[in-house]
This record gives structure tokens, sequence and C-alpha cells, in this order.
């Protein structure tokens, strides 16, 4: 931490010990400031070779004194909140727990029949679009529903296929492959899918935050998790 001031610091024999200082912290190499052991060496000193008759100005010191504890503070403080902001960022073995049992919104392209049946899911796109296809494959490769969603501005488009083919009739061919594709006349715009899946356990490692097992998928961070149902 640096000093904020040390103009007061000036009186004879001061200055021979500033000098020292200096010469210390050059030397050493590795240290570019003043700490507050350096600057209650350097008070000291000032105190113990002040002229008697023009001595520091107590209250100057005292501001100086007053400024520096201050920085020093703000320094602890800012310490402190970085952890708390790390604390408060991880996701704890409790919080991931809660996530058991529920299904989730994630990247992906496994994607498992509601009870009426059909799926739903999303298209994340990295920017606008004129074309914004889905191609859902059953379980065995083949296509059973190719989608279009048409223009869509960036972010998530979404889309719901009723689980039926093109006849009309009600498949269930389960769990199904889902692949997108986006352009933005003729030129591709990055995009990934995004499908509903279930969490079925969690993991806790011994170092690290905890994460979700989503059938399908496989490990997921709760921060990939874009919406939960």
């Amino acid at each position: 931490m640096s000093v904020i001031d040390t103009t007061y610091a000036t009186q004879p024999g001061i200055d021979a010990y500033s000098a020292k200082m200096a010469s210390k912290v050059s030397s050493a190499g590795a240290k570019s400031s003043l700490d507050q052991s350096d600057f209650l060496k350097l008070m000291t000193a000032q105190l113990n070779n002040q002229d008697p008759f023009n001595p520091v100005d107590n209250t100057q010191m005292v501001a100086q004194m007053a400024q520096f504890s201050s920085v020093a503070g703000i320094s602890e403080m800012n310490v402190t909140l970085k952890g708390l902001a790390t604390k408060l960022g991880s996701t704890s073995a409790t919080d991931a727990m809660g996530f058991v049992g529920k299904t989730v919104l994630t990247e992906g392209d496994t994607a498992y029949e509601r009870a009426s049946g059909g799926i739903t899911g999303a298209v994340e796109l990295d920017g606008e679009a004129t074309d914004v296809n889905v191609t859902i494959a059953d379980k065995n490769g083949n296509v059973v529903r190719s989608m279009q969603l048409g223009r869509q501005a960036q972010g998530a488009a979404t889309y719901d296929w009723d689980g039926t083919d093109g006849a009309g009739n009600k498949l269930n061919a389960g769990p199904y492959t889902v692949t997108v594709d986006a352009a933005n006349a003729g030129k591709t715009v990055t995009a990934r899918g995004l499908v509903w899946a279930p969490v079925d356990s969690v993991s806790v490692p011994a170092s690290g935050d905890a994460t979700l097992n989503v059938t399908g998928i496989g490990t997921v961070k709760t921060s990939a998790i874009r919406s939960i149902a």
C-alpha cells in the first residue's frame, strides 16, 4: 500500500532515514511502495529528529495518520468483499440439491418427451438471423420433423413440437436428437440448441462447486442453466 502523503516528514534527520529506506526498497527490487510499517517508522524518525523550536504540526500529522488509516481500511475491506463475492458466486451443495427432480433448460441436443407428447426447446443465437432451422430425429436417427422458425432477433428463439409427424400421426420415439442451424442473408450465425432435461442427481467434489447430473446431457454447472421448471 502506498503512503498517500509524506510531505510533513522533511525535518533534519528524516531525510537521511528516507534515503536509507529508498535504498533498501531499490535494492530489494520486490517492494515498490511503503506499507503501514514503513509509514510508522518514518513518523517515528520524524518525531525523534524534529527541531524542538519548530516541531511537527500536530494537526497535519493527525490528519495524515487518519488518511493513511482510511486507505488501509479500504484495502482490507476490498479483500473482505472479494471473499464474500467469491462465496456468494459459488453454488453450495444445498443449493444444487434443490435442482434434483426438476427439469432444466440447458445447452444440449438430447430431448425427452413431455407427458403430453412432443418436446419444446430453444435456439440461442449470437446474432440476428433471417433463417433459423430446427431438425428433430428419433432414437434411431430418422428425421421426424423439420421446423423453420424464420427471422429471429439475437437471443433465444423458442419452438414447440406437438409430437406428430408431417401426416399428423402421433409419435413416441424419444429420446430425440435436436440439431439447429441459423443464417443471416446466407451467412452462418452461431447458434446453440437448448433442451429441457431432468436433473437426476448432484455431484459434490472435494473442492469446487457442486454440479448437476442431467439425463441425456451429463454433468452441467448450475451457471449453465437457462431456466428451471
